[in-house]
């Protein structure tokens, strides 16, 4: 009997036994029934996902609402306004927003000195009290420029000389620092018509399905415009033309408010750096008492109806309905992930990898981002500022955020992986710049508290030939109601000088008196306090 022929190699491999198996009908029908239970499993799970998010954010967002919170960044935009009643539709401010006009296009827009040399007279490190205009400074730069040799690169180093800040220097150097600024007196001109207009809405296009790219050209000019006014408000003083400086004064204070209505954080920010900009000629003219009572009373005026703790609420409110509209405009591809967590268009393995993460999260996992992003918000803000009493809260705020560091997912590690595991990735890509906005805010309030004392100061002066040897003095002739330091609720610090003149002071971020000690800079955010104070005699 001959033996059995043994099967071949290829009837023995496991792999050709198990594709036989699995297109056979019975091995068909097992992989239809598991991928079945795959796809329901996976069905599930996104449908629990998307259950479990929008609930949580829907209580969240309820919770919010019932409270009067905004949280749809479409109601922030501001409304239109007929032409002939808004400031920004004169001809030079629509300007602004046409490219060609950005950057080096400053220069056909003004036309002055001050456009051709793109740097400031150098004034040295900066100092922990103000310092008069370095006109002289000014004056060498202008007519640098005029002859085609300035350059910022070659320009000098040195900070001014003392003698350069005196008066006499000043007022020597201002003619020819206003004659710089001369050719930009039409355009000055155009912009004070336009202040009396009662509306200022500025032409932005607030694109909703980019909240985060709006572009914004008008706030440099801003800026740039209160400068120009800056400098030639202090030659003007110089020059004992206080009526002039005045007006000058009182546009720049008016082109900070111009973006008052704005929802943008950094519209605030610039709003607040062009208030210090104007403060500087009011303080060089109370300085050398170049302000009448008249005079004073209108600057008093406009200082008194400031009021940056309650105005923060509404930016930040505009922040955190971006930040939700974010998370919609990323289940809707209208973000690329890879744009928030890298450089836009960035073609790298991590980006692509975010973004694959992205296309296929359950939407309820967008959601979560939401609810995160609003809890976390309240994290980083609670207590810090009360709007009501006006008042800002240093140590609150140092807690909240060591606190919303701690909550993040572990700080750095939290904007990537753990922060998409844990559903904070907006909350951590975007919350943590919010942390110094209430000292922002109360080194604007100080500012402008600070200036209206000083006028009604220098009012009591005017009146009975020297200051008071308290605040209170001041109520109610000069000063209806004396304004309490933001950090403390208590009234400002003050005290007299041997030479006759004062001190004048909020006790800073460090909440300690230190007896009228500056920091090492003039809103110090660790030592000493907020100063107002003269050049001693």
């Amino acid at each position: 009997m001959s033996d059995p022929v043994p099967p071949s190699i290829w009837e023995r491999s496991t792999l050709v036994r198990f594709f036989r198996w699995l297109f056979s009908w019975r091995g068909i029908r097992t992989v239809l029934i598991a991928l079945a239970w795959i796809a329901t499993i996976i069905a599930l799970l996104y449908g629990e996902e998307n259950w479990r998010g929008r609930r949580a954010w829907n209580k969240y967002r309820r919770d919010l609402e019932v409270r009067g919170e905004q949280l749809d960044y479409k109601a922030f935009i501001p409304p239109p306004v007929p032409d002939e009643q808004n400031f920004a539709a004169t001809p030079f401010v629509k300007a602004w927003f046409i490219r060609k006009n950005w950057g080096d296009g400053d220069r056909e827009l003004w036309g002055d000195d001050y456009s051709r040399i793109h740097a400031w007279p150098n004034s040295g490190k900066k100092k922990e009290t103000r310092q008069f205009m370095n006109l002289v400074g000014w004056a060498r730069s202008f007519e640098l420029a005029r002859l085609g040799e300035f350059d910022k690169k070659t320009a000098p180093e040195r900070p001014p000389r003392p003698e350069d800040l005196e008066l006499p220097a000043r007022a020597k150097a201002a003619p020819a620092v206003l004659e710089g600024l001369k050719s930009s007196e039409p355009r000055l001109e155009e912009l004070r018509a336009a202040s009396q207009r009662p509306y200022s809405v500025y032409p932005v296009n607030y694109d909703l399905n980019n909240p985060w790219g709006i572009l914004l050209p008008h706030l440099a000019k801003i800026k740039a415009t209160c400068t120009r006014l800056q400098i030639k408000a202090c030659a003007e003083l110089a020059l004992a033309q206080s009526d002039k400086a005045l007006g000058d004064v009182r546009l720049m204070l008016y082109l900070a408010d111009s973006v008052k209505s704005e929802p943008i954080l950094i519209s605030y920010l610039v709003r607040l750096a062009c208030l210090q900009i104007a403060i500087q000629p009011v303080w060089e003219g109370l300085a050398e008492h170049r302000w009448s009572d008249a005079h004073l009373q209108v600057l008093q005026k406009q200082f008194e109806q400031y009021d940056f703790v309650r105005d923060l609420k509404f930016p930040l409110d505009g922040e955190r309905a971006a930040g939700i509209l974010t998370a919609d405009l990323l289940y809707k591809r209208k973000y690329h992930l890879s744009e928030l967590v890298e450089e836009p268009n960035s073609a790298s393995l991590g980006a692509q990898a975010a973004n694959l993460f992205a296309r296929i999260a359950p939407h309820g996992w967008y959601h979560l981002e939401q609810r995160n992003y609003a809890r976390l918000y309240e994290t980083m803000l609670a207590g810090t500022f009360e709007p009501q009493k006006r008042r800002v809260f240093p140590k609150q705020s140092e807690a909240n955020g060591k606190e919303l560091q701690r909550q993040i997912a572990g700080g750095s590690i939290g904007k990537t992986l753990n922060g998409l595991l844990h559903h904070q990735l907006i909350a951590a890509l975007l919350l943590p710049s919010l942390e110094g906005l209430p000292r922002r805010a109360a080194t604007g309030q100080t500012a402008a508290d600070e200036a209206v004392l000083a006028c009604a100061l220098e009012r009591y002066r005017l009146a009975n030939g020297k200051f008071p040897a308290r605040l209170d003095a001041l109520a109610p002739r000069s000063i209806s109601q004396l304004p309490k330091d933001a950090i403390t609720g208590d009234p400002y610090k003050y005290r007299l000088t041997d030479d006759g003149q004062f001190v004048l002071y909020s006790v800073g971020w460090n909440g300690a008196d230190d007896g009228g000690t500056p920091g090492k800079v003039l809103f110090d955010d660790k030592f000493g306090d907020w100063v107002w104070e003269y050049p001693r005699e």
